[in-house]
């Protein structure tokens, strides 16, 4: 076995993962957060957590099987060493989690008005209120399932929450046991008449486990206690031996619920009888057993959020901005002719104008193709809808649905089959790779001919978490960069080999050989009195070949800025060099970082790319990823105005100080000024406010949108 020191080269993906969750958890203990907001990242907190443990425990899990296959190990860990300590950080945490959750927030919440209780407490008014309610919305969908010899163990449902009744039947001296699930289609906190102005909540296991008398008539409830389940869901399809993807995955989505277990999630309170009960079903280990001292399942936590609207625990609203690129009533298509090259940057500014490409295009009868690749979308999609719109109206619509998108699988072959019905050409995938790229492109026919527009993004076709994530997207007619975006469409939906991109670069082509050049280039530049200049935004950076090069640049004078939301592989303390010259910051704040830049001062002739592309090896090896450049001066200066907010932010950037160890921003208050997306949100809110003076007129989006004449409290 490796023998690991506290200082190492390259920073375990998995122990620095849980220190990005650990960063998240830490928004929870920030007092200057909203209450609300607060609790939002508790939630946060467990449904990463969860996805965790499907995913990457699941597939620790299988290496260290006694039948695995023979594959490269995690970093410096053997599989089972690292579970180990993957587990001692975890329970660390969620201690930590319900720390916070149990002695600050919900006592503090309850100070504000709002109160989770428990069903007992409640008076008997409220209590028969509570009932009729149970009564008539609740029990006709609970179904209590038995246990003995006529009855089968049940299967357990992923990341459900079930009730574990222990009981004596009538007349039978033996206990048994029954398990309700949780219905996921009951609100988890039910609101409580009160009189005295506050919100109270039970939650909805508290009230069936208190209700239980007419489900498990003639049984004698010795024990009801909570836990839910997290099953392995690290499988892959061998998509060169089978025929149908789309079968083949939708009957791997049919497996799923009988998948292994990885993890039981039990109630404190629950007896030694019955964890030993479960643990026997479910063929767990102890390793596979974790406890919560509190509520259980807090992603729940997210419905009480919602429910918890006008009391002034949430922050305070920023609502997407209309694009300043846009005129009033103004086709896309003459938007582009007219300015050129323009971004739009999520949430900050409003996601219409993406959809507004697509339906325009669907409806334009010179439009005579349009073609995008579509990875996460989201339910009841704009999108979606308007190229199957597109479809039936006659355009050639070509679309790359990637059916292995984690999580979203089941979605996906839903809307693959909705587009396919309506006549566009849908294609699911390619053979071992994923398709993770952001790439639309509407062929238009206009009086001097063909011409090609696109918008090419860092983020997904979904306008849900375009409201939730940052992202930028690029919308232009550049003929040699439609040109590119061509030629990938026709390297993804038919067989043509990579070309010669004049301005593109996409992985698995030459994505690693273009970045690790750009760096070696700025590297060679460098001089200690001239030293090039580097700045990474990603989500992770984890590929030890381009950390390597990153090291080697240090050492030549070149200063290196990463802005790394979560996995971070980079340990510039092992180095002197690397100490004085790298500096890493991870930005964790109300929207989630997902916008992607590099940027290479490249001897003061910058250069910029945004894409979909992170610094790890599936994304520059197993995965189509598209970087693009952006080359407008006016839109150069947005992106480095975009990267030096996050690298001042002191408020909500947390530096990296240590070994994966990084600053603490929960008494960081006074650095509000600094806080990078509210700067943004200030920067583009301006722009608005000229482009709408320039215009002399009323916004050009429909319906109200708000704009502050002065900046909410807390933008600067």
């Amino acid at each position: 076995m490796k023998k690991k020191d506290d200082n190492p080269r390259l920073i375990n993906r998995d122990i620095s993962w849980l220190e990005f969750n650990s960063r998240v958890l830490d928004e929870a203990a920030d007092k200057n957060n909203p209450l609300l907001e607060r609790a939002k990242f508790l939630a946060i907190f467990s449904s990463n957590l969860d996805e965790f443990f499907m995913v990457r425990i699941a597939a620790i899990r299988q290496q260290a099987s006694p039948d695995a296959e023979a594959e490269e190990l995690p970093l410096d860990y053997e599989p089972e060493e690292l579970l180990e300590k993957l587990n001692s950080r975890i329970k660390t945490l969620v201690r930590r989690q319900y720390r916070y959750l149990n002695d600050d927030i919900l006592p503090e919440l309850e100070r504000k008005g709002v109160c989770i209780t428990e069903f007992g407490k409640l008076s008997i008014e409220q209590k028969e209120e509570l009932k009729k309610f149970y009564h008539s919305e609740i029990e006709p969908v609970l179904t209590p399932i038995g246990f003995d010899q006529s009855h089968p163990f049940p299967i357990i449902r992923n990341c459900c929450l079930e009730i574990l009744v222990r009981l004596l039947k009538e007349g039978d001296d033996s206990e048994k046991f029954a398990i309700i699930e949780v219905p996921p289609s009951i609100p988890r906190f039910i609101p409580v008449q009160n009189r005295e102005g506050q919100k109270i909540f039970v939650s909805a296991e508290g009230l069936i486990a208190q209700n239980l008398e007419v489900l498990l008539e003639g049984c004698t409830i010795i024990e009801t206690s909570f836990f839910r389940i997290a099953r392995d869901m690290d499988f892959s399809v061998d998509e060169e031996i089978i025929a149908d993807l789309l079968s083949e995955m939708q009957i791997e989505l049919q497996k799923r619920s009988k998948r292994k277990v990885i993890k039981l999630e039990v109630s404190s309170t629950m007896s030694r009888i019955s964890r030993n009960w479960l643990m026997e079903k479910l063929h767990g280990d102890q390793e596979d057993l974790f406890s919560a001292s509190g509520i259980l399942d807090l992603k729940g936590l997210f419905n009480l959020i919602s429910q918890c609207g006008g009391l002034d625990l949430n922050d305070h609203e920023l609502p997407p901005l209309p694009s300043g690129s846009l005129m009033p009533d103004e086709s896309i298509f003459a938007c582009i002719k007219r300015r050129g090259a323009f971004l739009v940057h999520h949430p900050y500014e409003s996601f219409d104008p993406v959809v507004k490409m697509i339906e325009e295009a669907a409806n334009d009868p010179d439009v005579l193709a349009i073609k995008q690749t579509l990875y996460r979308v989201g339910g009841d999609s704009p999108v979606v809808g308007a190229l199957a719109r597109a479809a039936r109206n006659g355009k050639q619509v070509t679309v790359l649905i990637e059916l292995k998108a984690r999580f979203d699988e089941q979605s996906n072959i839903k809307w693959a089959l909705e587009l396919d019905e309506a006549g566009a050409h849908v294609i699911y995938g390619i053979a071992g790779l994923k398709v993770h790229c952001k790439a639309l492109l509407v062929i238009r026919k206009e009086k001097n001919g063909i011409k090609r527009y696109i918008h090419l993004s860092t983020g997904n076709y979904n306008d849900s978490t375009a409201k939730l994530y940052t992202d930028i997207g690029l919308f232009s007619d550049d003929p040699v960069l439609a040109a590119d975006i061509s030629s990938l469409f026709n390297v993804i939906t038919g067989f043509s080999q990579p070309p010669s991109w004049n301005k593109i670069i996409v992985a698995p082509f030459a994505l690693r050989d273009k970045i690790k050049y750009l760096i070696e280039r700025e590297k060679n530049l460098s001089t200690k009195e001239n030293p090039g200049y580097i700045i990474l935004k990603v989500n992770s950076l984890i590929d030890h070949e381009l950390i390597e090069s990153l090291y080697d640049a240090a050492r030549n004078h070149v200063r290196i800025d990463l802005i790394v939301r979560g996995i971070c592989g980079i340990n510039p303390f092992v180095e002197k060099t690397a100490q004085k010259n790298i500096k890493v910051i991870s930005v964790v704040d109300r929207f989630l970082e997902h916008s992607r830049i590099y940027y290479f001062a490249n001897n003061r002739k910058a250069e910029f790319y945004v894409g979909s592309a992170d610094v790890m090896p599936r994304n520059l090896d197993k995965r189509i990823e598209l970087l693009f450049p952006v080359e407008n001066d006016d839109l150069k200066s947005e992106l480095m105005y975009v990267l030096k907010a996050a690298l001042d932010d002191k408020r909500k950037g947390r530096r990296l100080i240590g070994p994966n160890k990084y600053s603490r921003t929960d008494k960081a208050f006074r650095e509000e000024k600094s806080r990078s997306q509210l700067k943004l949100y200030a920067y583009y809110q301006k722009r608005y406010r000229k482009h709408v003076d320039e215009l002399q007129g009323p916004p050009a989006a429909s319906g109200e949108i708000k704009v502050f004449k002065k900046p909410p409290k807390d933008v600067t």
